[in-house]
């Protein structure tokens, strides 16, 4: 199982400087990879009464700018967890990747979701309601244009005509993980997906999802094993012996990657979150 660490973005502050130190210390220590969590605008809650989550004191760092960034600091593999695909250009996003994926020598793992916030897709002039049925088209673009250097297409909600991206990616492709839980994007992984971002614990109740999970991959004519799961061990749910206990959990159900999230956990500086994915590294390496 590869150990990786989910960028602390609303916490860590907008100073590049620290933004470096924390990713290389990331991979001082030994992780493989680093998630990043994308939004694109933050709601104003004022006129808003009952809105849960993140608003726009929320900070959240652009994830392919700051691959970018990255790429030039460090080798650990990138990876969106996930772009909200259905709110974003497919072209433009399928442009964005391959580039983040020349620069890093073919270290992007591309996560994708249809996200649940209709305030940032009324922002980017996209469908909120439409979502389900464009990203299936979006991912069938994408790897088009990812594998060839001229492309024509038409489907239901793009047309490209004779036309391709450069540079195109290291290897031609990018591998497209997808976040949810809900059935209809279990099946979707289970036909499109080459991974799978689950939220939840390792419980009695996640081992079911990823058995019913593995089921629609046989029946979509896969393996199971060749599709893999990033699980997200939140260091707000206990102590260093809880969050053993939980990637030992995660190992057991089959997950090939694991991310530390220190968000939440009450940590108050960069340095905190750096000593927190030490403990986390030295815990589990022993």
């Amino acid at each position: 199982m590869q150990i990786g660490v989910t960028f602390p973005q609303t916490e860590i502050g907008a100073d590049p400087a620290v933004i470096r130190d924390y990713a290389q210390a990331a991979e001082g220590l030994g992780y493989s990879h680093l998630v990043v969590f994308d939004h694109v605008l933050g709601a104003d809650p004022t006129h808003r009464p009952g809105w849960q989550g993140y608003t726009h004191r929320s900070m959240f760092h652009e994830p392919f700018v700051l691959f970018g960034y990255l790429a030039a600091l460090t080798r650990l593999e990138l990876v969106p967890a996930v772009i909200i695909l259905p709110q974003r250009q497919t072209a433009l996003v399928a442009k964005q990747a391959a580039e983040v994926d020349v620069l890093t020598g073919g270290k992007l793992r591309l996560g994708v979701g249809v996200g649940w916030n209709p305030v940032e897709y009324e922002a980017l002039g996209m469908n909120f309601h439409r979502r389900g049925r464009v990203v299936e088209e979006q991912i069938e673009v994408m790897r088009l244009l990812w594998s060839q250097e001229i492309v024509t297409y038409k489907g239901k909600f793009h047309t490209i005509t004779e036309a391709g991206l450069n540079p195109l990616p290291v290897r031609r492709s990018i591998p497209i993980w997808l976040g949810g839980r809900a059935d209809v994007l279990l099946r979707r992984t289970a036909r499109l997906g080459d991974g799978w971002l689950p939220q939840g614990r390792p419980d009695e109740q996640m081992r079911e999802i990823i058995e019913r999970l593995r089921g629609y991959i046989r029946e979509a004519g896969r393996d199971p094993a060749t599709v893999g799961i990033e699980a997200r061990m939140n260091a707000s749910d206990g102590n260093l012996d809880e969050w053993v206990r939980q990637t030992e959990g995660w190992r057991k159900l089959g997950a090939t990657h694991i991310s530390i999230n220190t968000m939440g956990a009450g940590f108050t500086s960069p340095d905190e979150h750096i000593e927190a994915i030490r403990r986390y590294k030295e815990a589990v390496a022993s």
